[in-house]
């Protein structure tokens, strides 16, 4: 099928461009004036088509400058040595969205510093939401950093099951039951603690509650610390696709003590590896390199070696969410692989595989597309076969899927843009990504027959 017009196009580069404009659209572009900057261009080539590029090298000397309302996040270098650090001294990444900012503290032992916590917790009362496997490993230490020295504060707590397939309507309803039950006003704070089910969930459920009140984010997996607590993505899932049902909505802090990694399974370990797999490929690729010679160490959960994966991670987040805060088209890129990687939840049942297992098969069905398209060559393809395999992931989908599947799917996905499938793909070298889509058809329909049965 031959390739259609494109309506929506973004690249991520790790090169910076000259800024064109033709069509007499309007000049638009976003440029941070300092030595080392980040900055973001776009080059309108159609009234539909933007390109974006975006300048990788941070100052961790100063942090980004604060343009048209402050949408830089500030971000340390993009390469550093992963040194320990003092353990009462949080690492801190900020994300900058104005009067919306927050921080995301980092480091050992955090749950036993109390004033984390309860500087970001407005009024007296406090719903911590947890699940049945995270509550007996950490729910007293988090209500006792909520009201050590605090005696004006009381804590509630909802226990929800554990799992993705209860990520839905139904356990949103009993958060809403025990906020109601407890005569929670809108002055009260929602604390998810847990993985990404539980951060999805509870922010869902305190963006509705009331129409809003303030939630905090725990995190206590890898996947939910280096991706799905920042940026403020909340929502459940609904039995015909994959988070279609939430809402932008963003936390007062994300407190991720590192110290919860070591109750977390093996299998969920590498299952977050895939989220930090992806900031490499699609814009960071010196990280890319560092992931590629510490591997072993994160598998064997180094905490100098997670602790900075982590680090890293968010600041590739923070800044992307900074700059593109509701997914106009720059954040979509963080979504390498989960197109392919949701369709293969949502049909083989939410929960079967990790989020982190769909995603990285999702990821080397994207690397296998952009190589049939000519856009990245066989070095990069055996580079993330090698380190998804090194990290224990899967790397073919499971045998029951089809291509009528994968196709029914990804028909009802969220970047669906006038009945269009946009996909994010590699181009260029390492590091580089687009979102579009302008793409050869035949391409898609050859990776999904060269990846199942039928």
């Amino acid at each position: 099928m031959a390739s259609t017009a494109n309506p929506f196009a973004i690249s991520l580069s790790s090169n910076p461009t000259s800024l064109r404009k033709t069509n007499n659209s309007s000049d638009s572009f976003l440029r941070v004036q300092s030595p080392n900057s980040v900055s973001l261009r776009s080059s309108f080539v159609s009234p539909s088509s933007i390109e974006l590029n975006l300048n990788r090298r941070v100052s961790s000397a100063s942090s980004v400058s604060r343009v048209r309302s402050r949408i830089c996040a500030s971000s340390a270098p993009v390469m550093e040595s992963a040194a320990k650090t003092d353990s009462n001294a949080p690492t801190i990444v900020d994300v900058d969205l104005g009067n919306r900012s927050y921080p995301i503290y980092i480091g050992s032992g955090l749950l036993d510093q109390p004033h984390l916590l309860q500087k970001h917790v407005h009024g007296k009362r406090v719903l911590v939401v947890t699940n049945s496997t995270v509550a007996p490993l950490y729910l007293d230490k988090v209500v006792e950093a909520l009201t050590k020295g605090n005696p004006n504060v009381s804590v509630e707590s909802v226990i929800l099951p554990d799992g993705e397939k209860y990520k839905d309507m139904d356990t949103l309803e009993k958060v809403f039951d025990k906020a109601i039950e407890s005569r929670l006003d809108r002055r009260c704070t929602f604390v998810a603690l847990g993985g990404g089910v539980i951060g999805d969930l509870c922010g869902y459920a305190a963006a509705s509650f009331l129409r809003g009140v303030n939630f905090i984010q725990i995190p206590t997996t890898v996947m939910s610390q280096v991706d799905s607590s920042v940026g403020g993505k909340t929502g459940i899932n609904h039995r015909l696709g994959k988070n279609l049902i939430g809402a932008f909505y963003q936390p007062q802090c994300v407190l991720i003590d590192t110290d919860t990694l070591n109750t977390l399974p093996d299998r969920e370990l590498g299952s977050g590896l895939a989220e930090v797999i992806k900031y490499g490929l699609i814009r960071d690729a010196e990280f890319f390199e560092w992931q590629e010679k510490n591997m072993e160490a994160l598998m064997a959960r180094d905490p100098s070696a997670l602790t900075y994966a982590i680090k890293r991670s968010c600041e590739n987040k923070a800044e992307v969410v900074s700059l593109d805060e509701k997914e106009g088209g720059l954040r979509a890129t963080l979504n390498l692989g989960h197109t392919f990687g949701h369709a293969i939840e949502t049909s083989f049942g939410y929960g079967q595989w990790l989020h982190g297992e769909a995603v990285a098969v999702g990821m080397v069905m994207a690397v296998d597309m952009s190589h049939r398209l000519g856009w990245i060559d066989d070095s990069i393809v055996k580079r993330v076969h090698n380190i998804l395999q090194r990290a224990k992931l899967p790397t073919t989908p499971p045998e029951m899927m089809t291509v009528e599947m994968f196709k029914s799917v990804m028909a009802v996905d969220k970047k669906v843009a006038d009945g269009l499938l946009r996909l994010i793909l590699l181009k260029g070298p390492l590091g580089n990504c687009v979102f579009t889509g302008d793409y050869d058809r035949k391409a898609l329909d050859e990776t999904l027959r060269a990846f199942v049965k039928s």
